[in-house]
């Protein structure tokens, strides 16, 4: 019951609304951070170690594109809302 009044107030205030924009902001923050860092990681390593960079490009390339979905995932998420 208390929880369906705090609903509707929140819905007519228009704090919802902020709230999924505010949550898919972060999440493409979160997940450029994400990315970048994965970018930087594989390439101190295949300056170390030039003979695993098929290795560690494919590792790299499949770990960003989970991170991408996840982050596609939360502003679909998000856009319902709005």
């Amino acid at each position: 019951m208390l929880l369906s009044i705090l609903l509707q107030a929140t819905m007519a205030t228009g704090v919802m609304k902020f709230g999924a924009a505010l949550g898919a902001s972060l999440a493409v923050i979160g997940a450029g951070l994400g990315i970048g860092k994965i970018g930087q990681s594989a390439m101190e390593g295949i300056a170390r170690q030039p003979e695993a960079a098929g290795n560690i490009s494919t590792n790299m390339i499949i770990s960003a594109a989970l991170i991408e979905g996840a982050a596609l995932f939360a502003i679909a998420v998000c856009g319902f809302i709005l």
